[in-house]
């Protein structure tokens, strides 16, 4: 990602680096000396953020209180880094204005504390089993956030996944799961966000003594704080000082001491999260299996056995008070009720606990009447001999038919998270590393797991074989596929120095490569988190469903009492004829089975899952197209988009900047122009600085640019042809300024020459109007006060960038183009690719006042920007897009990430937002629909007229299968395919 070309600014000014995660705080460590010894400067620890408009608000609110110098907020490091006066401000008000603002606030020590703070907030996964309904989910959010020592809980219905940030010195991860199971549901932990714990599978434990031989291992292990084993699966778990033992040291240290008797392998989390859907998918399979064996006998008992003469005859057996077929239908749909279905009963007394309904409540509600009613009438026919019909079948069918449903729903919803399981298997699960001497020598070489891998350790790459962690290239050269992450299908030369990716494919020679990045740092787990974090977000739009999902089960026990009451009291009053009346029934049978209806055709999970099953598709869909969304709010913000501004340099143009002409006007010869030149601009690292020394060692040498990482300032320090510089600086906005041989240079924009007195002859003037009217940067050079000559620096546009342009129009989005470059050159540009509104000279914080002013209307705007020097930009917009952003994605400001730096990118991100959100209004239609019209005709609506009515069992099925519809529609994402230009434009080939 390069950084832009503002007001022809030749050198990097601070904070225009390469966007490292902590470098946002890492920066002010230099300015809070510059702002001197009265100031002080604080760390903390905010809870609560999800994105940058929360980061926004807690800079708001810090920058609000007297006293406070600056403030700045990292999102992804949950972090706000403080400068402020002591003497106006205290701590405490710090921290009580951001949990003024709705977060949690906690001040660390020191910078550093994040990392060695026993008592900062864990993020902690949870497997939540039982839950059925968004009702479900709002209880066990609320049982989570009332528990001491939680800061926050997100739950997900769509995965049984829940996310707490809690503190560890005030409450544990099992007290958390202990407060679930409390509760009424499952629970149990998964993963957190603490790097000092692994999880390993032990092989080769056959009795007691092994355990204890393992046991004393691991309490002889130096760094070792405690330990668990789980003898039933023969998972132990271990938490050890980081500092001090390594997780590679633990399984080395547990498969020496026990002389190669064990064999330890990591467990993936995300493997274990699979095998446990599979599990749960697996459960649900088999109760419906066994519901369904026991229920068809029953069905057969009243349809088929009668039509048999032998098997009638054995049913109508007297045999005590009853018939033999009743205590057969009473004894198996009696196991149905309570055995198999005795998970409805356990997850509806839950919610009823907790003062909440779900779909459980009316599963348990209508089976037990269907049950309890047909108990009742085989007790009063034997007293009696009045024998009425029981309606066993009832309530069995409904159980199998709901279990049905709950199993297909589960395979549905596995497939909503295909893209994490995709993204997970990019990651090879072996590498090879190589063992050195004490004197660096390498001796040799291991195959040790991918999760083993520890930050600077030396691995060897094979041909053919993927990259296991982010790194460096130590050794060799070869060209690697890093398609994954950019998208770009042409594979990259990497040499030494050159900077690699895990995940990535390497294809020809050999490499050896020191970790840099490894676990949750790397590219592709900052990739995973964002997928992750996205799909356990809740679009604002599904804050109607639950709601709904709060007051629909009252609602309809509500409209199944006054059914129920409705047909019982018309037959009394003789409002409908007994010839209605089922054989054997009475009033109150009928307008029982009518009310039952209503009950369990009603279905609140449909609604429940309309929203995050579509966005968990979408963000999964997005992640395989490259592009990364941060949350469900992005995605609903992003449908509503109307404008899409623009920055010029790295985002329409190739960000790759060239010099093209340069200019001599006076009697100085050529090469000692650009020697001058490049002499004064060897210091900077500035793009456009690094363009002009490329082009004076060409002129010198006919070398071709170097594709290593080293700098330029690096390379002439020992190339012997540059010229003795002094009192260099640079000058914000304008240019630099230094001296060369004795002779005062500034080099840079037309500011820079006039603010120090210098006149700008008109053929000069001219040649540079001449080159910003064709969209090239102007760069003036002056020695001893007078003008010698100018450079012309093309930064050459996107090739689809005129095209994309146009799409965006075709869909209804106006583009602008905001730059700080001058007004020539940027209106050039926007006349190149199509741009009518163009806002030129703009720095950097400006381009965010531009953005609040298209928002004033109340219009959606969205920016796209290189991910850097747009962060201002990128924050104030309703929706940010980073565009090109390579290996830096934890781009804190920006609600997308589009990590293929293409600009075509822009118009997926928001044709996928626009499908998703027709989708999820699809899946509100079908789930409202489905209820708006199947409770009518549950209740009897339609039987006056056509005799229609639903039998319970029927009620039941419909009620499954419509959860399972809901989902499947939102599954029909997955068959989104990226919009094609030439369909956008309306071009016809011929």
């Amino acid at each position: 990602m390069a950084p832009s070309m503002r007001d022809v600014q030749l050198t990097e000014v601070a904070g225009d680096g390469a966007g490292e995660e902590v470098r946002l705080l890492d920066s002010y460590d230099e300015e809070e000396e510059k702002l001197g010894e009265n100031l002080r400067r604080i760390q903390v620890r905010v809870t609560g953020m999800t994105c940058a408009a929360c980061s926004n608000s807690v800079e708001g609110a810090l920058m609000s209180i007297n006293g406070v110098v600056k403030a700045t907020v990292a999102l992804l490091q949950n972090k706000a880094d403080v400068i402020f006066d002591p003497s106006l401000v205290k701590d405490d008000e710090i921290t009580n204005a951001i949990e003024d603002a709705g977060f949690e606030a906690e001040l660390l020590s020191e910078p550093t504390a994040s990392r060695t703070n026993p008592h900062g907030t864990v993020v902690g996964q949870f497997i939540i089993g039982g839950m059925t309904c968004a009702a479900c989910v709002n209880s066990v959010e609320g049982i989570l956030k009332q528990l001491p020592g939680v800061r926050k809980a997100v739950v997900a219905l769509a995965t049984s996944l829940g996310e707490v940030g809690y503190d560890p010195s005030i409450i544990s991860k099992d007290d958390i799961a202990n407060a679930i199971e409390d509760a009424g549901f499952e629970a149990s932990f998964v993963q957190s966000s603490e790097q000092d714990k692994i999880v390993l599978g032990v092989v080769g434990i056959s009795g007691e003594m092994d355990a204890q031989l393992l046991e004393g291992i691991l309490s002889k292990l130096h760094g070792v704080k405690h330990f668990l084993f789980d003898r039933v699966s023969s998972e132990l778990e271990v938490v050890f000082d980081p500092e001090v033992l390594g997780s590679r040291s633990v399984v080395d240290g547990v498969e020496g001491g026990s002389s190669g008797k064990f064999k330890l392998l990591v467990k993936n989390p995300y493997t274990r999260m699979a095998s446990r859907d599979l599990e749960e998918s697996s459960k649900m399979f088999r109760l419906f299996t066994a519901s369904l064996s026991l229920s068809v006998p029953v069905i057969l008992m009243r349809v088929v056995c009668p039509q048999i003469p032998l098997l009638y005859a054995l049913l109508i057996w007297q045999c005590g008070p009853f018939q033999m077929g009743d205590w057969l239908k009473w004894a198996l749909v009696t196991v149905v009720q309570f055995g198999i279905g005795k998970r409805f009963y356990v997850a509806a007394g839950r919610a009823l606990r907790n003062g909440s309904t779900n779909m459980d409540v009316l599963v348990a509600l209508g089976t037990t009447a269907s049950y309890v009613y047909s108990v009742c009438a085989l007790l009063y026919g034997a007293i009696s001999g009045f024998w009425s019909p029981t309606y066993f079948e009832t309530s069995a069918m409904l159980i199998t038919f709901v279990l049905l449903g709950k199993y297909l729903e589960t395979l549905a919803k596995g497939k909503t998270s295909g893209a994490i399981k995709k993204l997970v298997e990019l990651a090879p699960a072996t590498a090879i590393l190589l063992v050195k001497d004490k004197g660096g020598k390498v001796v040799g070489e291991r195959e040790i797991d991918a999760l083993l891998i520890q930050a600077g350790d030396i691995l060897k790459v094979l041909p053919g074989t993927k990259v296991p962690v982010d790194g460096v290239v130590v050794w060799g050269s070869s060209h690697v596929n890093e398609s994954m992450v950019t998208g770009e299908s042409a594979p990259v030369l990497k040499e030494i120095n050159s900077v690699v990716i895990g995940g990535t494919i390497n294809l020809h020679g050999s490499l050896h490569i020191q970790a840099t990045k490894v676990g949750s740092n790397t590219v592709l787990s900052q990739i995973i988190s964002l997928v992750e974090t996205a799909q356990m977000s809740k679009a604002p739009i599904q804050k109607f469903a639950d709601y709904i999902a709060s007051i629909f089960v009252p609602v309809v026990i509500t409209m199944s009492l006054l059914t129920f009451f409705g047909w019982y009291v018309a037959g009394v009053l003789g409002g409908y004829p007994e010839e209605w009346l089922p054989e054997n029934g009475n009033y109150f049978v009928f307008s029982l089975m009518f009310a039952i209806s209503v009950v369990v055709i009603a279905c609140p999970c449909a609604l429940g899952l309309a929203t995050p099953t579509a966005v968990m598709v979408a963000t999964g869909v997005g992640a395989n197209n490259g592009v990364l969304i941060k949350g469900g709010d992005a995605l609903e913000m992003a449908q509503k988009i109307r404008y899409v501004i623009f920055d010029k340099t790295g985002t329409l143009t190739q960000g790759k900047a060239k010099v093209t002409t340069a200019k001599v006007f006076t009697e100085m010869d050529r090469g000692e122009f650009l020697t001058l030149v490049a002499s004064a601009e060897a210091s900077s690292e500035h793009p456009l600085a690094k363009a002009i020394m490329e082009y004076a060692r060409h002129f010198h040498f006919f070398d071709e640019p170097s594709d290593t990482d080293q700098s330029y300032s690096e390379q002439a320090k020992f190339s012997g042809w540059l010229q003795d510089v002094s009192d260099f600086s640079v000058l914000p906005g304008k240019g630099i300024q230094c001296s060369v041989d004795g002779k005062w240079v500034l080099i840079g924009n037309r500011k820079l020459l006039t603010e120090n007195g210098i006149a700008i002859p008109s053929n000069v003037e001219n040649f540079v109007v001449e080159l910003e009217e064709s969209a090239k940067t102007g760069i003036l050079v002056a020695r001893d006060n007078v003008v010698i000559g100018a450079l012309g620096i093309a930064d050459p546009l996107k090739r689809e960038a005129a095209v994309v342009v146009e799409g965006l129009i075709k869909m209804g989005v106006q583009p602008i183009m905001v730059t700080g470059d001058n007004w020539r050159t940027a209106r050039a540009v926007a006349k190149e690719v199509g741009i009518q509104d163009v806002r030129a000279e703009v720095l950097p914080a400006g381009k965010a006042e531009v953005i609040r002013s298209f928002q004033k209307g109340g219009s959606v705007v969205a920016m796209v920007g290189d991910g850097i020097n747009d962060s201002p930009a990128l924050a104030a917009a309703d929706v940010g897009m980073a565009i090109g952003a390579g290996t830096d994605i934890a781009i804190e400001a920006a609600e997308y990430v589009l990590m293929r730096s293409n600009l075509e990118d822009v118009i997926t991100a928001i044709d996928l937002s626009r499908k998703t959100f027709a989708r999820i209004r699809w899946n509100y239609i079908f789930a409202m629909a489905y209820n708006v019209i199947a409770i009518p005709v549950a209740a009897g609506a339609l039987f006056p007229l056509l005799r229609l009515e639903l039998p319970p069992w029927v009620a039941g099925a419909c009620m499954a299968m419509s959860s399972v519809s809901v989902v499947c529609s939102s599954l029909y994402l997955k068959r989104y395919k990226k919009p094609r230009l030439t369909t956008i434009l309306e071009i016809t080939i011929e």
